[in-house]
């Protein structure tokens, strides 16, 4: 297979990975790997994100995708090629297994030096794979290379108190340090861990083929990712991502709401300026319009199914309360809790999130999503917050246990309130199914899938 075959399979896999690759930025990259003096494999990665990564999101996938087409070797670890060079003595013992318990504790010694800082994670991973995550012997399908067996095995997160106890020993550092040494630590640990799956990867693709790889061990990038399938790592790269994007978003609706402010058309003024120009009206002139900005309701749903939806579409809602006059929002399981206190300026996103988060269950009675009484408590209690310059917007996945949607009480809100919409984090296909009330709901109110930081992203740019 020559480097342009090779290059063309690896542009189709990033396609399939979400990655926006056209045909232009393609030959770009082609002209840049040609113009390489060597083909080095670190310039050659910074030659392909360069002409092919727009987006800083795409780029954890460009890498992974990366090290499955052009792997940084082939074979087996650095202990198997060492053990298959060295000569053994001809009247030498048996060797111990090489993943045998003593091997083991030998191998998390020298992890535990290279956490501290004396030893190389890349190496001591591939060679932790080759021994401790080898599965031989299973059957067709099934991959023979495990990272999850080999961390299980290695367990070096046992060993991060230990080398923080001996770095501050040596460096007498007192135990106001200890935190930025186990930071530190920490990070390193991270960075095994990371290249111990990396190589697993890179051993399977080679068993089962790139191309098999790409399609079933890529995740979509953290913008095309669903809220409710992120993991704890995930979430806290969407808090990165989210408030951004959301000054983007909010840049972009105050450019588009003074784009739209001008008045209908001052047909006399319009007239006599094309005076100057033979009659020909060159120039429109328009009436002046007065400018409006509405007020937002938000009622969130915090119940555990959605909290990760929850949470990131209040983060969104706080960087854009700048575009409305007015902002009140609202939590809710069973009960309704108004939380617009938490949307003050100079408040920290995440802290308010946090805090957000930890008042859930004032916005519980019982534990178990009741919409209906939510929207009736809602109506009882806060009815003055809901005005012809207001507009509402629902978060949530419109589950409420079978029990009663209070489907009058919701149309009586839409009514009062000036736009009216519902995100909701499931597929539509899931609509309606079990408990959901989402057929119901969205008659009376304009229901939108909102699953993943792209569709936020365009709701808000067409209620713009």
């Amino acid at each position: 297979m020559t480097l342009l075959d090779r290059h063309i399979e690896f542009v189709e896999a990033l396609r399939r990975a979400g990655l926006p690759v056209s045909l232009s930025e393609d030959l770009d990259g082609v002209r840049a790997v040609t113009a390489l003096p060597d083909l080095e494999r670190g310039q050659l990665r910074s030659a392909l994100a360069a002409t092919l990564v727009k987006r800083q999101v795409h780029r954890a996938n460009f890498d992974v995708i990366f090290d499955l087409y052009f792997p940084a070797l082939l074979g087996g670890g650095v202990a198997q090629d060492d053990a298959a060079q060295a000569p053994t003595p001809p009247a030498a013992p048996p060797a111990a297994p090489p993943d045998g318990p003593e091997a083991l504790e030998n191998f998390r010694e020298s992890l535990a030096e290279a956490l501290a800082g004396a030893g190389d994670l890349d190496v001591l991973a591939r060679e932790g794979l080759q021994r401790f995550g080898a599965m031989p012997g299973r059957g067709p399908g099934l991959s023979a290379w495990s990272a999850y067996t080999a961390l299980h095995r290695i367990h070096a997160a046992q060993l991060v108190n230990q080398v923080v106890a001996g770095l501050l020993a040596e460096l007498d550092a007192d135990r106001a340090d200890e935190d930025g040494v186990r930071r530190a630590v920490q990070q390193r640990l991270e960075r095994f861990t990371a290249a111990v799956e990396r190589d697993a990867q890179r051993r399977i693709a080679e068993d089962k083929g790139a191309d098999h790889m790409a399609q079933h061990a890529v995740r979509p990038s953290i913008d095309q990712l669903d809220f409710t399938a992120a993991r704890k790592k995930d979430l806290e790269e969407m808090r990165r991502q989210i408030h951004p994007l959301a000054r983007r978003l909010a840049t972009r609706l105050t450019r588009e709401q003074h784009a739209r402010r001008r008045g209908a058309l001052d047909v006399r003024r319009t007239i006599r300026a094309s005076m100057q120009s033979g009659g020909v009206p060159l120039t429109t002139l328009h009436k002046p319009k007065r400018p409006g900005r509405t007020d937002l309701v938000v009622l969130c749903d915090v119940s555990g199914s959605v909290a990760n939806f929850a949470n990131f579409t209040l983060m969104l809602v706080f960087a854009l309360r700048e575009q409305f006059s007015g902002l009140r929002a609202f939590t809710f399981v069973d009960d309704i809790h108004e939380v617009t206190g938490e949307f003050r300026p100079g408040a920290d996103p995440a802290d308010t999130m946090k805090r957000l988060a930890a008042s859930a269950e004032h916005a519980s009675r019982w534990g178990r999503t009741n919409y209906g009484r939510a929207f009736t408590r809602f109506r009882e209690e806060h009815r003055d917050a809901l005005t012809q310059r207001s507009s509402l917007l629902i978060l949530g996945d419109a589950r409420s246990n079978y029990s009663d949607l209070a489907l009058d009480v919701l149309k009586s809100m839409a009514y009062d309130a000036r736009h009216a919409w519902w995100l909701n984090p499931e597929h539509p296909r899931h609509w309606d199914t079990g408990d959901s009330a989402a057929g119901h709901y969205r008659q009376i109110v304009d229901m939108v899938e909102c699953r993943n930081l792209v569709q936020l992203g365009e709701f808000i740019h067409d209620i713009a």
